[in-house]
């Protein structure tokens, strides 16, 4: 499966993805048009942002920055020196479990 959000620069991949807060569970979904990620935490204070920025550094085992998104459920990350094929086997693992 194609995923459509994963972009690769030359500083690595940038990831769009698009926020659920307050779930059970942190998780990752990938559907067709996009990917979502469901966050433990509450909008508030960047609660959601630390949280999705920690996951996902230790889930890729990179450097993560937020570029875009800062207060909007849609997001999207840099993920430093990433390539877009490791990025998108490492996603669509996790969206299996």
């Amino acid at each position: 499966m194609k995923i459509v959000n994963v972009i690769e620069t030359e500083e690595g991949v940038i990831l769009e993805v698009s926020v659920k807060p307050k779930a059970r569970e942190f998780k990752i979904a990938v559907q067709a048009d996009q990917i979502v990620v469901f966050c433990t935490e509450e909008p508030t204070k960047g609660k959601v942002n630390r949280e999705l920025v920690k996951r996902l550094s230790k889930l890729f085992r990179k450097e993560i920055v937020l570029i875009s998104g800062l207060t909007s459920k849609q997001k999207r990350l840099l993920i430093e020196g990433a390539q877009k094929s490791n990025v998108e086997s490492i996603l669509l693992a996790k969206s299996d479990d």
